[in-house]
């Protein structure tokens, strides 16, 4: 299990905590607990993957303040809280601070392993689209003013002789432009370029900079 599987369990109480890390040690995930939330923000920045699971009532820093911290901090790992039956008040509330769900005592076993498995798989799918979102970016930020225009003339859907009057130059140098875009995009086909470029935004209005 890679480190971004990580588990991090976080209980002031000592039984819950130990009984959290051997079911989800039975499961073969990787295991990391902490006596309380001051203990895990210590150790919380810079975390990329894994998943948090954490009691919402804690003595000095609860569920809620830990959540708010963790976002102040830019950590975006998924929480999940394990609250009692009187604090389903302070359950939903984390989720609108940002919790992906919240587990009510007593829980099932398969159903927290349910909600920490989906939760991994949201997170991973997640961090693939950032990692892909910067990639992109990184390929346009190598093109000239004009591959750029040129690009976003095809993204708006214009045919080459459009955009060659646009931009007041030769169909021949669109191509040729048009050729150098695919390449340092690294784009096998023109709907492959067109889905990289609506992924980061790029609407394809046509400024009229040279270059």
């Amino acid at each position: 299990m890679s480190a971004e599987a990580v588990i991090h369990v976080i209980d002031d109480d000592d039984a819950a905590r130990d009984s959290l890390a051997f079911l989800f040690e039975s499961a073969d995930l990787e295991v990391r607990s902490y006596a309380s939330a001051a203990a895990f923000l210590t150790e919380a920045p810079g975390l990329v993957g894994g998943c948090i699971v954490t009691d919402v009532r804690m003595p000095e820093i609860n569920g809620i303040e830990m959540l708010k911290r963790l976002k102040a901090q830019g950590v975006s790992l998924p929480v999940i809280v394990i609250t009692g039956h009187a604090d389903i008040a302070l359950a939903v509330e984390a989720m609108k601070s940002g919790a992906v769900d919240f587990m009510e005592k007593p829980f099932d076993d398969e159903a927290m392993l349910r909600a920490v498995r989906a939760a991994l798989v949201r997170h991973g799918k997640t961090l693939e689209a950032g990692q892909e979102r910067a990639e992109i970016r990184r390929r346009l930020g190598v093109l000239s003013n004009r591959e750029q225009q040129v690009l976003e003339g095809l993204v708006a859907g214009h045919a080459n002789k459009r955009i060659a009057h646009d931009l007041d130059i030769s169909p021949r140098t669109v191509e040729i432009y048009r050729a150098h875009v695919m390449t340092k995009m690294e784009a096998a086909s023109l709907s492959e370029l067109v889905r990289m470029a609506l992924i980061v935004g790029l609407n394809g209005s046509i400024a009229t900079s040279d270059n």
